[in-house]
Parts: structure tokens; C-alpha cells; sequence
């Protein structure tokens, strides 16, 4: 591999995870779905959606369709995306990032794996599966590894750590906080998961549909640096009755896949339904409408952006904890 590898990525938060250690230079394709930072809108996508329904249920239905299938098929016919073989080899890539957490979120890694080793380019396949905040952070060190920006790979990371610890100051930590509740589908109600937990813990609140629990015994009360061994598990389905009982005082909704425009109109939906005034986060005025497409759900650099914003919105705290929290994509949600 050169000191320069061509680098395709199949993965939003794998992009602007490249970007930003340094490594946005080294992208020669993306995915349709990299759109973060705006600059790499000019490189060719080798990937395109089969769905393009805009509707929550019917997306969660064609989803579930997909996902039923028999064991004759193939990993790309099982796919909710096309990947573009004939443009991925002509990009000639040496380093293609992707991933294996999510099965709605990218191209089967097995399908990338058996496309790679055919090429003759012989590009490595670095498949990125964080599930906590830690990681997140980990996944920038080892990309800026991969690519040779190691030490622009830990400036990075530096930068982000300080960002998180300078937000969290404004946290009390003896106070397990209000119940929250992260809404990442309207229809079903899906809760969040995974490192979206750990920034709701660390902003200060408790969330009791999902929250984390200890995973080694050598943690302790996993509190302070050791706070990464708290982890979560995946979203899931919940009902209306169950969101009810957990009485959340803040609630955000932050639907993945969507923009802003698209996450208030399934939120603006959710609101009529009947059991919705019930709330104490409706009835205390704290929801919150997140762009899906962009925050919390993408598990790149951002995710610090999104910490520093929830704290903020957590403790109505008058001064912007970051460099992005005036720009932040959300809405409140008042009805």
C-alpha cells in the first residue's frame, strides 16, 4: 500500500470520521449517504437505496420485508442498498471502510468482503462496529492508523475527549438525574441504544427503557474514566404503554435516516396519537425534534457535538457548551 491509499467509504460516520483526522484528501468514493463534511458531495457514490418510501410504518414494513429472507439468497439480494460493483473497481481503492453493527445502515459486509478479494487492487476491508462512546473515539485511532495520519488521528481525538470532559463539568454526578426517553422510529417506537445511552447517562439523566449496565467486574461503579464499561444494548421496539410508565420528563425524537424537516413531521404525527398528552414531557414542554440523518445516530465525530447540545438542553444552560451548539439541527416540539 502507498503512502497515499485510495480510501472508498461505505459509511456516513466512517467518512467524517476520515475528515476528521486529516484523511479527506485520501477519499476517491463514498456511499450515497456521505454527505458530512458538505465537500465530499463531489466524489462519485458506488452505492444507491432500494427504498424510498418516506411514510415510518411503511419504511419499518419494506425494512422488516427485507429482512425475512431464505437461505438461498445471497448477502446483496438480502440488501436495502446496491452497491455499484463495476464503479468500486474502477476507483481502484486500497482501503474500503465499513461495517457489520447495523444491518438497515449499510451494505452486507460479506458482500464487500467477496467483491474485495476478487479485485485487483486487493483493497483491505476495515469494518467499523463501535457500540460506545469510547469506540466512537477508538475508531478515529484506528482509521488514522490505517491511512498513516496517526498523529493528526490523536490531535483528534484529543480535541474530542476535551470537549466531552468540558461538557460533563456541567453535570452533577451524585444526582442520577430525570428519566428520559430517546425516540431513534415513530412508528413502531423504537428506543435508542448503544453509545446514544451513554451520552444520555453522562448529560445527567437515567433512561429506563434501555439503560446501561456494568459489563466487567474489575469496573467498579463505572463512574468517572471508567464510565465506558457502562454499555447498552441495541434499539428495540417498545410500546406506547411501556414509553408511558417510564414517566420520561425530557423526550427527544430523533428519527435515523431522517433530516430535520422529515424527523418533525413523524414527530408532529406521533403527537396525535391519543395516549401522547399523557407525557410529563409533553405536559413539562421538553421534546425535542433532532435531525436523525446527522446526529446522535451516526456514530462518528459528532457524537460530541451531539453531548454538548443535550447537556445544554438537559440543564438550560444559557452559554453554548461548544463550537457547534448554535447550529445544532433541532427543534422543540409544542403542542
Amino acid at each position: 500500500m502507498t503512502n497515499h491509499p485510495r480510501v472508498v467509504s461505505l459509511l456516513p460516520s466512517a467518512t467524517e470520521s476520515l475528515c476528521a483526522v486529516g484523511g479527506e484528501h485520501l477519499l476517491v468514493g463514498r456511499s450515497h449517504e456521505c454527505d458530512w463534511p458538505p465537500s465530499v458531495l463531489r466524489l462519485p457514490s458506488v452505492t444507491s437505496q432500494r427504498i424510498h418510501d418516506t411514510d415510518s410504518a411503511r419504511i419499518d414494513a419494506l425494512v422488516r420485508e427485507h429482512s425475512t429472507h431464505t437461505a438461498d439468497e445471497t448477502p446483496a439480494a438480502q440488501s436495502l442498498y446496491r452497491l455499484n460493483e463495476d464503479a468500486l473497481r474502477q476507483l481502484a481503492p486500497d482501503i474500503i471502510l465499513t461495517q457489520d453493527l447495523c444491518g438497515v445502515c449499510c451494505i452486507h459486509l460479506d458482500t464487500v468482503t467477496a467483491i474485495a478479494a476478487s479485485m485487483s487492487s486487493r483493497p483491505q476491508v476495515i469494518s467499523l462496529n463501535p457500540g460506545t462512546v469510547e469506540d466512537i473515539l477508538d475508531d478515529l485511532l484506528r482509521i488514522g492508523n490505517q491511512v498513516g495520519l496517526a498523529g493528526l488521528a490523536t490531535d483528534a481525538v484529543v480535541a474530542l475527549r476535551e470537549r466531552l470532559f468540558a461538557a460533563g463539568e456541567f453535570v452533577n454526578p451524585f444526582d442520577d438525574g430525570p428519566s428520559f426517553a430517546f425516540l431513534e422510529w415513530t412508528d413502531p417506537l423504537f428506543v435508542g441504544g448503544h453509545w446514544t445511552v451513554q451520552l444520555i447517562e453522562r448529560a445527567g439523566a437515567t433512561h429506563p427503557l434501555n439503560p446501561t449496565t456494568i459489563a466487567a467486574p474489575h469496573a467498579g461503579a463505572a463512574a468517572g474514566p471508567q464510565h465506558g464499561e457502562r454499555k447498552a444494548g441495541h434499539s428495540f421496539v417498545v410500546s406506547p404503554q411501556a414509553l408511558l410508565a417510564s414517566l420520561p420528563q425530557s423526550l427527544v425524537i430523533c428519527p435515523c435516516g431522517f433530516n430535520l424537516e422529515k424527523s418533525f413531521a413523524a414527530a408532529e404525527l406521533l403527537a396525535l396519537q391519543p395516549w401522547w398528552n399523557d407525557l410529563p414531557a409533553v405536559r413539562n414542554g421538553r421534546v425535542a425534534v433532532v435531525d436523525g440523518t446527522q446526529m446522535f445516530n451516526r456514530p462518528g465525530p459528532r457524537v460530541v457535538d451531539a453531548f454538548e447540545w443535550l447537556v445544554g438542553w438537559l440543564h438550560e444552560v444559557a452559554t453554548p457548551l461548544g463550537p457547534h451548539s448554535l447550529t445544532f439541527p433541532w427543534r422543540p416540539l409544542r403542542t
